[in-house]
């Protein structure tokens, strides 16, 4: 009886027979209301969750490329430290090591000298690098216990008659004689035998062992961040390492995949699906929860806009009363579109706009008072740069540290020449002065190692150029093309009638085409900082002086760079002039 009750009631309310403007309102609100909120909902779960996975796959993906990079350097420059103790030993010219300990002075000497030679290609990863005899004698630190190698579980079943280089992986340092402070740390080994008949030491194997902590450190870090299940396996399938979690592989599973060029070890790494698609799950959930409340807050409001409806009048002429004595936060309910609907909106919009007229003079004044702050702010924030930066190069000076405060001093005007944003066009004068300041700063790094040519007439210094131009170019000169400082730098201005020509060049590394090609394109995403200031340069000078003008770049890989940069002559104001005649001078 109850649901045919119901049946009937909820029949006459859609047949238009149930006259209720209260029950009416109520439905089609929540109807407006509900079907957006869930088309939103839907569309907005899908896209979200579309991107996450996406952008996970991504992060996941370049991680594990970063541990091949990371592995790869370690394993390339292992073998290369092994290709060199390699061909010394294998040198014609060199009566070589013995394979006993020496025993006349010539011996000694040659074993002085391979062990110099062994000591040179340390580095502060390098862990251990031994010559072990088929004696069982050994050159290189005195620290070995060759008794103790067959703990390396590799080095146990390395075969006899192997040839090439044998990957040993990872395993505790622990062959140590017993006064060693080393400790049982991690390290990564290689093993090359030394096949020579017409040599002593034909037989021996050459040791070599880098500390992994490092690269260990961040296999654990990727597992911590992706929750994947790291594995690493020689080409036969020897695992080299893999996460102490167990782990059962599934076909559903994630797979990100490299393999080393240095010895065909194969990086993989697995993630479960239900782990890789939680972050769309807790939006899925996020999402209906929303949606649920979103419901009842509809319901509850619908409900009480309804039952409110037969006050209407006296709403508004309460409300009208309340604006009167001055409270413009007051609005009435817009219930219908009949006449008092209409009479609510007018209202309503009345208020709101005096309420936004108000509030707009008050934001205007806060907003005045607070660009004030800003700008005492900063100047405050230079300052006290400049003031700890002059107390640091005043203490250098007083300890003595003479390189230091030069550094300071030259960082400190190219801070000071990029800091003032007063004027965005700036005196050639002013910018090849702060490119002298940032040479002295390489300079001072990393020694007189580079060498710089300025060719242009000092008729040229007081023409404008934008700010901050020149010194990322010289930037990228540093960081990409030189390597360890080390090159030339020639840098030309010249007048080409109206314009100024400017031509920077370099001996460095270079381009290959397809880095040329991409340098200038804003659609491809850029990876650091590499082209970032090429491009921005030519932005600045297109935005100044037009599209006709700006940079132009050739380069060839492995031979250089040349960068050349065209704009129109434009004279300095007699302010400006004042304030920078004083700097660098063409040479």
């Amino acid at each position: 009886m109850s649901f045919q009750r119901t049946q009937k009631v909820a029949g006459r309310m859609f047949a238009g027979a149930y006259r209720s403007i209260r029950t009416k309102l109520l439905s089609w609100f929540l109807i407006v209301t509900l079907i957006p909120l869930f088309s939103l909902g839907a569309l907005s779960y899908y896209q979200s969750a579309r991107i996450i996975n996406s952008q996970f796959g991504k992060y996941g993906d370049n991680a594990v490329a970063q541990l091949e990079q990371q592995t790869s350097s370690t394993l390339s420059r292992m073998k290369q430290t092994a290709e060199t103790i390699y061909s010394y030993l294998l040198d014609p010219s060199r009566m070589g090591i013995g394979n006993q300990a020496p025993t006349t002075y010539r011996d000694i000497l040659e074993k002085n000298d391979f062990e110099s030679l062994l000591k040179s290609l340390r580095t502060q990863l390098t862990a251990g690098i031994y010559i072990i005899t088929t004696s069982g004698y050994y050159y290189g630190e005195n620290n070995l216990d060759v008794a103790k190698l067959d703990r390396i579980p590799l080095w146990r079943s390395k075969p006899k008659a192997y040839a090439g280089t044998y990957w040993l992986g990872f395993y505790p340092q622990d062959h140590f004689i017993k006064s060693s402070d080393s400790g049982n740390r991690s390290v990564i080994g290689l093993a090359v035998p030394i096949h020579h008949p017409d040599k002593s030491q034909d037989g021996s194997i050459i040791l070599i062992e880098e500390y992994a902590e490092e690269l260990l450190q961040m296999f654990r870090q990727f597992e911590q961040d992706t929750h994947a299940h790291l594995q690493i396996s020689s080409p036969d399938g020897t695992v080299i390492y893999e996460t102490d979690a167990a782990y059962s592989p599934k076909d559903s599973d994630v797979t990100w995949s490299r393999t080393l060029a240095v010895n065909q070890w194969t990086l993989e790494a697995r993630i479960p699906a239900k782990a890789f698609y939680r972050s769309s799950g807790i939006i899925r959930a996020n999402t209906m929860t929303v949606a649920i409340l979103s419901c009842l807050l509809a319901f509850g409001i619908a409900y009480l806009f309804s039952s409110r409806f037969t006050s209407r009048i006296r709403t508004l002429k309460d409300s009208m009363q309340k604006v009167s004595f001055g409270k413009l936060d007051t609005r009435t309910p817009i219930d219908g579109r009949d006449e008092l609907g209409s009479l609510d909106m007018s209202f309503n919009r009345m208020v709101t706009g005096i309420q936004e007229l108000i509030g707009e003079v008050e934001r205007s004044e806060r907003l005045k008072k607070e660009a004030e702050l800003r700008a005492f702010h900063y100047q405050i924030n230079p300052h006290l740069l400049f003031n700890t930066l002059n107390s640091i190069q005043w203490k250098a000076r007083l300890e003595g540290a003479e390189d230091i405060r030069l550094m300071l001093y030259h960082l400190t005007m190219v801070l000071e020449g990029n800091l003032d944003i007063s004027q965005e066009l700036v005196t050639l004068r002013r910018e090849l002065r702060m490119i002298e300041h940032f040479l002295k700063v390489q300079e001072i790094r990393y020694g007189e190692v580079f060498r710089y040519r300025l060719e242009c007439d000092d008729s040229l210094l007081p023409y404008l150029i934008p700010r901050m131009t020149l010194q990322p170019l010289f930037e990228n000169i540093f960081f990409h093309a030189f390597t360890d400082g080390e090159g030339e730098i020639d840098m030309s201005i010249r007048m080409d009638g109206d314009d100024l020509v400017l031509m920077l060049r370099d001996n460095g590394a270079g381009m290959k085409e397809e880095q040329l090609a991409r340098l200038f394109s804003p659609e491809v995403k850029r990876k650091g900082r590499g082209g970032l200031g090429v491009r921005n340069a030519d932005q600045k000078f297109k935005l100044h002086f037009g599209p006709l003008y700006g940079l132009t770049v050739y380069s060839v890989k492995g031979e250089g760079t040349t960068i050349t940069i065209r704009w129109p002559k434009k004279e300095e104001s007699d302010d400006v002039g004042n304030r920078e005649n004083q700097g660098a001078d063409c040479r």
